[in-house]
């Protein structure tokens, strides 16, 4: 079997190799799936680049094809389950984007233009007008969105669609958004000219079979890639009082005499300042914006700041520019950073209050140490005794990989 990057065209194989030192597990077997034309599931801890793995082959051939004409551009359709992780796939976009666009010139040809455009409830609607008449190459969206697209007149953009990707598919696959999603694909299929290649990425999940299956809808096959190794976690629980059976009461106000949160808030800021830029999770909105304020009343500066998702999208896109710039130290967030959002720098994970899942302790841990080979560093902070046998149960299930069993329902 030859060299993976020799099925790419020039510009996209010397813009590879000049970028990374070699491609990953799920990148070298995804891609072999991708360029053969065939439907296929992506399965690979966090950090291992399965974006990239899912894109790059899309990126090449829109990069080698001749232009079409204007109303047949779309052929690139990227399904994200957040608004916040779409964002962040438009934005590291950009680089093999502008690497390949280089390496095209650098050899003396005409540089491919490719534009990316996002679609979510956020857009407004002189945007929206625009790209129903010029529809750019990839078009970024989300669930509801994309229901939204193939139910009005602006369908007629995806009916050039040739890629379909969906990103972190295993967090809809179970649940009735992902039974609508499963519609809206299909709806799709009966509206494009050519059925469109599927991608699926995926963290590491059991039984992959039954997440392929919901992948592919019916009469599909789907290859899967298995790039499952757990990544590689230092998680511990870490209890912020003596004795835990003095609480009598939790309150989460921290207003009560036998609460912990007065514990709790001066523990935070202790691991938040020895490290270079932490996420903290919680199970609600209102704790993230509590927990932040009482952060930065102890601290007496702006230290960290709440991420959920009743936040403007101008505001949410700010503070994560922040928290990637290293100008912000922190983020109490909820489980809108629990997907594949690149935070570069974060080294460190809290979570107060045991996860809600083994599968979601992995993904929230997984935030820190996003890159390739890098450990992934975790810190669970129970808020009472029942939550800590809780806490202590997810941990032992994220470190021996015990996630719990997918269900894709059958007649939602």
């Amino acid at each position: 079997m030859g060299d993976v990057l020799d099925l790419f065209a020039p510009a996209t194989r010397d813009w590879f190799r000049a970028a990374f030192a070699e491609p990953t597990q799920v990148q070298e077997r995804g891609w072999r799936e991708v360029a053969a034309g065939r439907h296929v599931l992506m399965a690979a801890p966090t950090g291992s680049g399965k974006t990239l793995a899912a894109f790059l082959w899309c990126l090449d051939r829109l990069a080698s094809e001749p232009v079409p004409a204007d109303g047949e551009r779309c052929r690139v359709l990227y399904v994200s389950p957040l608004k916040a992780l779409a964002h962040d796939v438009d934005r590291n976009l950009r680089s093999p984007l502008v690497g390949i666009r280089h390496q095209v010139e650098t050899a003396g040809g005409v540089p491919p233009e490719i534009n990316a455009a996002i679609r979510t409830g956020d857009t407004p609607t002189e945007v929206r007008r625009s790209m129903e008449r010029h529809p750019p190459d990839i078009l970024i969206t989300t669930p509801e969105s994309l229901y939204l697209i193939l139910t009005s007149a602006a369908r007629k953009i995806l009916a050039s669609v040739r890629w379909l990707i969906v990103d972190e598919i295993h967090s809809v696959a179970a649940t009735k958004r992902g039974s609508h999603l499963a519609l809206s694909l299909e709806r799709l299929s009966a509206l494009t000219k050519v059925e469109p290649q599927r991608i699926g990425l995926s963290a590491t999940q059991r039984p992959l079979e039954e997440v392929a299956k919901f992948l592919g809808g019916a009469g599909r096959d789907v290859a899967i890639v298995d790039a499952g190794r757990l990544k590689t976690m230092e998680v511990r629980v870490e209890v912020p009082v003596e004795d835990m059976s003095q609480l009598k009461s939790y309150d989460d106000s921290g207003q009560t005499a036998n609460s912990i949160w007065p514990a709790i808030y001066p523990r935070l800021l202790s691991l938040i300042r020895d490290h270079r830029s932490t996420i903290v999770f919680v199970n609600s909105r209102r704790l993230a914006e509590r927990i932040a304020a009482r952060i930065n009343e102890l601290a007496e500066e702006d230290l960290v700041r709440a991420h959920h998702g009743s936040i403007a999208r101008e505001q949410r896109l700010l503070i994560e520019d922040q928290l990637k710039a290293g100008t912000l130290r922190g983020l109490v967030a909820t489980s809108t950073l629990e997907l594949g959002i690149d935070m570069g720098a974060v080294d460190l994970v809290l979570q107060v209050e045991a996860p809600p899942s083994v599968a979601a302790g992995i993904q929230r841990v997984g935030r820190a140490g996003h890159s390739v080979g890098e450990v992934s560093r975790g810190v669970i902070i129970p808020k009472f005794r029942g939550d800590l046998l809780e806490a202590a149960a997810v941990v032992e299930g994220m470190l021996e990989g015990r996630i719990e069993t997918t269900t894709v329902p059958r007649k939602p």
